[in-house]
């Protein structure tokens, strides 16, 4: 086991790292910007190291700045966290050559998963149903004319490299394809650095579901079951669920099954999360995420597993702690992604948290970074919170969810709890219909109507 980790992020990542390596009897070291100086994770943390400015590329995306911390604290491993250099096989490959381990998959597998064409290739060659379309990245207007005629109108065109919704255009019809190649490769280009684009179907009304995956170095994979990430806005996540509430018990052991079998073919190592999009029965793989999600407490509670402490255990070369058949799925759970930003203008509110209450109770858990008189900087993603509810239903959760809102007191500046309490009480969210297009095309305009 690890001696020593250094934790190469901020926020409650940063902390839910720090917890699983104190649970595991692991010294810790927190980096941070000038902004992040009162931060939670580096009052928590046994050593702290200063990196640089505010600007993520002058601190937490400054490589340099972060080796040379892990080497003066005697770090033997660096855990990236989620978003920054979580996925960055630079970094990895650095981390690597300096003696270092990087708690996360096989550099291999972080280049073919971080290019979406290469991706499809992956996939494709490990069995997983890809949506139909482009064979491979789209070279011209000519191409992509014909890849659409085949594949059948309408079609998205996609960024090649990144993700967040940047860089993906729809064209509904012959007429709007030229556009839509165009504005799409500008988008990635000044996104990302790359033009790249592919094309695949346009599907009507899916769902988005992820597949929780953990494989140690023995070649044991395990899948964790299936989250449902379908209320988005701009493909940015806020509201998920485990299990999903439409899935069949065949279709989940099904879609379960399939992405281990994945997994075990490219032989992966670590934690990661297949994406599906699912329409009328199918499932359609679209990515795979290299690393932590965001939303991996709503799988640790139906399991009972902590996911940090077992990719921190095979990072160092212990075999899982369990098996397929040792896994129970128990209850339901759901995550609410508190973000600093405007409820319905979504506008950025950064600030000094003068009242901070975090909700209790059973099957409540909060993950943030927050406390009163803590100053949110303006220069980092807007999420300061997840508030993750457990119950032996959905419906139980729903109403501890009710609850574990009306309790939460963050102030004075506005945040995503109001949007969150009028989603639970929405009836599409307490059916479970609703798709990726509802909360954008359904719910926000009729929101502005009232």
């Amino acid at each position: 086991m690890f001696n020593k980790v250094l934790i190469a992020n901020r926020g409650d990542v940063a902390l839910r790292v720090l917890r699983a390596c104190q649970d595991l009897g692991i010294a810790t070291v927190a980096v941070h910007s000038t902004a992040d100086t009162d931060a939670m994770h580096v009052r928590l943390a046994d050593e702290s190291v200063c990196i640089g400015e505010p600007a993520s590329a002058k601190s937490y995306l400054n490589i340099p700045a972060l080796i040379t911390a892990a080497t003066i604290t005697g770090a033997d491993a660096i855990h990236p966290g989620v978003g920054f250099l979580s996925e960055n096989a630079d970094f990895a490959n650095v981390v690597d050559a300096h003696g270092l381990t990087f708690i996360g998959p096989h550099i291999d597998h972080i280049v073919s998963m971080g290019d979406k064409v290469e991706a499809k290739r992956t996939a494709a060659a490990s069995g997983l149903p890809l949506v139909p379309g482009s064979d491979g990245a789209i070279a011209s207007l000519d191409e992509a004319k014909m890849a659409a005629e085949q594949t059948g109108y309408p079609v998205l065109i996609k960024a090649a490299s990144g993700g967040g919704g940047r860089g993906m255009k729809v064209a509904e019809s012959a007429e709007q394809i030229s556009e839509a190649y165009s504005s799409a490769r500008s988008e990635a280009k000044a996104a990302f650095g790359d033009d790249t684009v592919y094309l695949e179907r346009y599907l009507g009304n899916p769902r988005h579901i992820e597949v929780q995956i953990v494989a140690d170095s023995q070649g044991n994979v395990v899948h964790l079951g299936e989250r449902e990430c379908s209320v988005q806005r701009r493909h940015q996540k806020l509201l998920e669920e485990a299990p999903s509430p439409v899935l069949t018990d065949k279709e989940r052991q099904h879609i379960g099954k399939i992405a281990a079998d994945a997994a075990r073919a490219m032989g992966y190592l670590g934690l990661g999360t297949m994406e599906f999009l699912y329409e009328n029965g199918e499932f359609f793989f679209i990515e795979m995420n290299t690393r932590l999600q965001v939303e991996h407490p709503i799988t640790e509670a139906i399991t009972g597993i902590d996911l940090v402490v077992e990719q921190i255990r095979i990072a160092a070369g212990m075999p899982l702690s369990f098996s397929q058949e040792d896994v129970t799925f128990k209850g339901h759970a759901i995550e609410c992604r508190i973000n600093a930003e405007h409820p319905t203008s979504f506008m950025p509110t950064p600030g000094t948290v003068e009242n901070f209450h975090a909700p209790g109770g059973p099957g409540v858990r909060v993950d943030s970074f927050l406390y009163s008189g803590y100053r949110i900087p303006p220069h980092y993603d807007s999420l300061i919170a997840k508030l993750i509810v457990h119950g032996d239903t959905r419906e139980h959760c729903l109403a501890r969810l009710r609850r574990a809102l009306d309790e939460t007191i963050i102030a004075p500046m506005p945040t995503s709890l109001d949007l969150h309490r009028l989603l639970v009480n929405d009836p599409q969210i307490r059916s479970g219909d609703y798709s990726i297009r509802w909360l954008e095309e359904t719910f926000l305009p009729n929101l502005d109507q009232e």
